[in-house]
């Protein structure tokens, strides 16, 4: 077991925290967890405990004073690893931040076995399962937390339906980034003075850039650049081949700051079939830049359809044509759409208030009795 544990003083004035991740790689979930534990209040010890040495020095690295610790990911070794852990740490509560419903199931199972713990549990993607025993050991576990979290309204929902968990049973706090300064980034990505769309995310299926790159080939004079990178390149510039727009689509790559590139952009697109709530539609909005977006998930919640930008159906290629063309023709409109969209944005979704909320939760979490891990309450109707 590798580890990095400063020895915590007794002090029963701080709320002693545990901030658990499984994830094996940094995607948005593991970004936005980061963006958690930057802005937490300084009273509060914080550990970061996961899986993968990478992604827990990642994020304890945004809060230099909290501890860390790596845990083995499968097996017995882990199980018992999880547990002499845990205990040892003797935190007030554990927050679970999971990129999938099923995720982290070895980190609560051990969580449950300290009898006075509080667990908090945030799903950053209402999925579905179809395999029968992932989805009832992901209901048992989430029947058993103090306080269940989504990431948006929409995403709650659809997780209580999910998984029979009850209506209401689920709270929403909307992934928040900083608001920051950052220099916009000399691009070679624009070749003219025509208009350029930009997206960000990885390169696969669920993002849906085929559907983005469909679109463009309808609308005259517009270049697309989509930063991310991913299994689905070599079909994307197969892709763009077939359309006739090669040299209309550029594919940088991963970019450790996609936020710099914004101010290159005129449009931003997420085009994806299946989201949670996507950071990327947040650093768009506070870049002042139009978003157009498909209608999953918790997106709604933030692109406002004819005030922050457009938003289609999934798979819409026509729907997604359609906004392009009113957006390209108009620079008036992109620029209110990009303005209103940051005011929303600092308004409602920035780190420190997301920080704020789960903190709230947190202490509510620690005022209640603990909820009962063997005998769980009927799920409400």
């Amino acid at each position: 077991m590798k580890t990095r544990m400063a020895s915590l003083e007794s002090d029963e004035c701080s709320l002693r925290a545990i901030v658990y991740t499984d994830a094996m790689g940094i995607g948005g979930a593991e970004i936005s967890l980061g963006h958690l534990v930057a802005h937490i209040s300084p009273d509060i010890t914080l550990t970061v405990v996961g899986v993968s040495q990478i992604v827990v020095e990642t994020i304890a690295a945004k809060r230099p004073q909290s501890t860390h610790v790596v845990l083995p990911a499968k097996g017995v070794q882990a199980i018992a690893a999880h547990i002499a852990t845990l205990h040892q740490l003797r935190p007030d509560l554990i927050h679970f931040n999971l990129c999938t419903p099923w995720a982290c199931a070895i980190g609560l199972t051990a969580a449950l076995t300290l009898p006075t713990v509080r667990i908090v549990r945030v799903d950053q993607l209402p999925l579905r399962t179809t395999d029968a025993i992932e989805l009832w050991r992901t209901r048992a576990l989430s029947l058993r937390v103090d306080a269940h979290v989504a990431v948006g309204d929409a995403s709650a929902r659809r997780m209580e339906d999910f998984y029979a968990l009850g209506r209401n049973t689920i709270l929403s706090v909307p992934n928040g980034v900083p608001d920051r300064e950052m220099g916009a980034v000399e691009s070679p990505l624009r070749k003219d003075d025509r208009l350029v769309v930009g997206s960000v995310g990885r390169l696969d299926a669920m993002k849906a850039h085929d559907i983005l790159l469909r679109a463009i080939a309808q609308v005259d004079d517009v270049d697309v650049v989509i930063l991310g990178e991913g299994e689905q390149r070599a079909t994307l510039e197969q892709l763009a081949m077939e359309l006739g727009i090669r040299d209309r689509v550029t594919l940088p790559g991963w970019v450790d700051e996609p936020r710099a590139y914004l101010p290159n952009f005129d449009v931003f697109v997420l085009p994806s079939r299946s989201e949670g709530f996507p950071l990327a539609i947040v650093e768009a909005m506070l870049a002042a830049r139009p978003v157009v977006a498909t209608k999953v998930g918790s997106i709604a919640e933030a692109v406002i359809h004819g005030e922050t930008g457009f938003l289609i159906e999934k798979d819409d290629v026509m729907g997604l044509v359609s906004a392009l063309r009113c957006l390209k023709a108009d620079a008036t409109l992109r620029d209110r759409l990009g303005q209103c969209g940051r005011e929303v944005a600092i308004a409602r979704f920035t780190a420190p208030q997301m920080a704020k909320r789960y903190e709230q939760i947190w202490r509510d979490v620690l005022a209640m009795p603990r909820s009962s891990r063997f005998r769980v309450p009927r799920p409400r109707d």
